[in-house]
């Protein structure tokens, strides 16, 4: 299976520390293992994925697409949620 980032994604990388990257790696192997695990959208957004996981304290929303006919997952954008 093919990975690929968009620009927004690995430049929000760049920004997180040591400790952070380690929570996200976990949730791309998760992806990668089950791509069908993310809630998927509707309407416009019907070939997003979205999963919720903890970086740190913080929840974090992670957008993916899953294109199955291509095998290839493609990592869009990472989000904080507001409390």
């Amino acid at each position: 299976m093919k990975i690929k980032q968009t620009l927004s994604f690995q430049k929000s990388i760049k920004k997180l520390h040591l400790n952070q990257k380690k929570d996200l790696d976990k949730a791309v192997k998760e992806i990668v293992k089950n791509p069908s695990i993310g809630q998927e959208k509707k309407a416009d957004l019907s070939q997003v994925r979205v999963i919720k996981f903890k970086m740190e304290k913080f929840l974090i929303l992670f957008a993916y697409i899953w294109k199955i006919d291509e095998d290839e997952i493609v990592l869009l954008k990472l989000g904080a949620i507001n409390n």
